[in-house]
């Protein structure tokens, strides 16, 4: 209550005779006023889970717009507070289950490092089926949205992006395909696993918060990973040997307790969906594609690193190892078989009606 307010309360109680001590007066009227003008209310706070730093590419352009986005326009209804650095958690293995207990509301979660609760998503690992990273995380999105993949059910996806086919960096020479023979390197899913032991490498299922120490102690040669995230964690580095050589890509996914989200009034539950899906797949790959470039300029520009684009010869027999991982996986069961149709059947619908389909 202003100074002024205070004063004309204080006369008309007086003049009235309504009060015969001032000061009681004062906090009547003081009372009354904070009954008839109701408290403003606070926005609903989400706890998002981040294993890494606000610096992250991983959160540049697959979080940040979203949070960014949400916070601005749901100002009054509903805040997303992102803790960083592991400061729920660290470990990447357990971002589902936080949010699943509700200890965090929403994490960012790899499901290639839990194949037993995502094992839908792995046929979007498959090597050699999208044409670039927007097709594929807009065929994830909408496969997510038609409710067909499983381990999703008690979470609502607001982004699933998978990355540009993931490319091989080590510190030893890679000249052609016969150079990954022997050599140990990090591998972001099964999939991912199963291509590189058809060119005689060794795989190891690693997250990317664990990969720097096993290259630093010699445990592995090299990585996998898309050319913006070489530097991410320091893999840059210790790696001077570029084979860009296209695997399959590695999906990653924003998860929100669905339960947290039904909770929310309506408004703020339409600002969450607003900014997500399509919405957040678009930005997500737009922004990877300005940083893909980036990076390979500056190892291009590097005359102490090697960098390798496959031959003509290298890239027909990768293909062949593709196709043939691709038909190991869909014989693996009748609902891998489906999978595959129904990512057939959305890469379609992307592409022009004369472009051959996968």
């Amino acid at each position: 209550m202003t100074g002024a307010a205070t004063t004309i309360s204080r006369n008309a109680f007086a003049k009235t005779g309504l009060c015969a001590r001032t000061a009681a007066c004062i906090l009547a009227v003081a009372g009354t006023l904070s009954l008839a003008t109701p408290a403003r209310a606070q926005p609903i706070e989400l706890k998002l889970s981040f294993f890494t730093s606000d610096r992250s590419i991983i959160y540049q352009c697959q979080i940040k717009p979203f949070v960014d986005a949400v916070n601005a326009d749901g100002a009054d209804l509903v805040r997303i507070k992102v803790y960083f650095s592991g400061a729920i958690s660290s470990v990447q293995l357990e971002q589902p289950e936080l949010v699943r207990e509700g200890i965090a509301d929403v994490a960012n979660v790899a499901p290639g490092y839990s194949p037993q609760l995502f094992p839908d998503t792995s046929v979007l690992e498959l090597p050699g089926l999208f044409r670039d990273e927007k097709e594929a995380s807009l065929v994830f999105t909408r496969l997510v949205e038609a409710g067909v993949l499983e381990g999703y059910k008690d979470f609502f996806v607001a982004g699933a992006y998978v990355s540009t086919g993931e490319s091989i960096h080590s510190r030893k020479p890679i000249a052609s395909l016969a150079g990954l023979k022997g050599q140990k390197i990090r591998v972001n899913n099964e999939i991912e696993a199963m291509t590189l032991r058809g060119f005689g490498a060794i795989p190891l299922l690693l997250p990317l918060n664990q990969t720097m120490d096993a290259l630093s102690k010699g445990d592995i040669d090299g990585v996998t990973i898309p050319p913006a995230m070489l530097f991410e964690f320091g893999y840059g580095r210790l790696t001077g040997h570029h084979y860009m050589l296209r695997l399959g890509g590695a999906p990653v996914t924003l998860l929100m307790n669905h339960k947290k989200l039904m909770t929310l009034p309506p408004l703020a539950q339409e600002v969450i969906r607003k900014y997500s899906g399509e919405w957040l797949a678009k930005q997500e790959t737009a922004c990877f594609a300005a940083k893909n470039p980036e990076v390979m300029s500056r190892l291009n520009a590097d005359a102490r690193r090697s960098v390798v684009e496959p031959s003509a010869a290298d890239l027909a027999a990768a293909q062949r190892v593709f196709a043939s991982v691709i038909e190991k996986w869909a014989a693996q069961s009748l609902r891998h078989r489906e999978l595959l149709a129904l990512v057939k059947s959305e890469i379609a619908k992307l592409r022009p009606p004369n472009e051959v389909r996968p």
